[in-house]
């Protein structure tokens, strides 16, 4: 059951990225973050009185507060990162960061990995990094070197550890909170995305056109958050973290399908490896 949570997770996220996607090229992109996460807290509040009664305990509200922090960290340096960097470096490098953080943690608390688990682990990293090349950086031309040096790497290494520390702070509160630590952390993230808007001037707001894509983009990606959860208190943290973690490969296909959008060579071996990487990474879950 975790595997099949974290892989519509997977699904659900790369949706969600792709409907803020179109919301962030209509308006700012404080605007939409601010928005997003506001609705998706929103939606989360509506559904909580039909869930079973839960209980935080000091240790999940301080997890949850740390997601809150990790993960308004990654999201504002990763919009930070693709406007200041190229797409192709930003966007693969942040995702197999994001990969790298909880899998390395779930290995410190003891998790074991079999052979198949651990290929299927390093597959999926080579996907994310494939779906995120682009058709202008086909040709192999832009060396290691180059791409360390590059604006916007380092940007991408951060938020990539963030978001992997979001996905670790998570892991570590306990079933009896129920999705309480999902109310907390994205209440913390909606306060500090909106406190930063007063203190620079800038609009938290968008424009009417873009409403309906950063309320949608909210609203799915708190659905994928609560499936992340549900899966992780089910499974190994590093399983489950490595196949939400092909969540480009859902935005890559939209892209294709309601955009119309060319995939690249390295693209389509991305999501055929992503493939290859869910059934190796299932057949070897204990």
């Amino acid at each position: 059951m975790a595997p099949l949570l974290a892989l519509v997770s997977a699904v659900v996220y790369g949706a969600a990225d792709f409907l803020g996607g179109l919301a962030t090229r209509r308006s700012t992109a404080l605007g939409a973050l601010v928005v997003s996460q506001a609705a998706g807290l929103a939606a989360l509040l509506l559904v909580l009185p039909f869930l079973p009664p839960a209980h935080m305990g000091a240790a999940d509200m301080a997890w949850s507060v740390v997601a809150g922090l990790t993960g308004s960290v990654g999201v504002g340096l990763l919009y930070h990162g693709l406007a200041v960097g190229p797409m192709s470096v930003v966007a693969p490098v942040t995702a197999v960061c994001a990969v790298l953080v909880p899998v390395a943690a779930g290995l410190a608390f003891g998790e074991r990995l079999s052979a198949e688990a651990a290929i299927g682990i390093g597959l999926a990293m080579l996907s994310v990094a494939l779906m995120g090349q682009d058709s202008h950086h086909e040709d192999g031309t832009r060396g290691v070197m180059a791409l360390v040096r590059s604006r916007g790497f380092r940007i991408a290494v951060l938020s990539g550890v963030a978001i992997g520390g979001f996905l670790v702070a998570l892991e570590r509160t306990s079933t009896e909170a129920g999705m309480w630590p999902l109310v907390v952390s994205r209440s913390t993230s909606t306060l500090l995305f909106g406190a930063f808007a007063l203190a620079t001037g800038r609009p938290a707001t968008v424009p009417r056109p873009s409403l309906a894509l950063a309320l949608g983009c909210g609203g799915l990606d708190m659905t994928a958050n609560a499936l992340y959860l549900a899966a992780v208190r089910l499974g190994q943290l590093s399983l489950v973290a490595t196949l939400a973690a092909l969540y480009p490969a859902s935005t890559v296909v939209l892209a294709r399908v309601v955009l119309g959008e060319r995939l690249s060579r390295a693209q389509l071996a991305g999501v055929v490896c992503a493939i290859v990487a869910v059934v190796v990474i299932v057949r070897g879950s204990p």
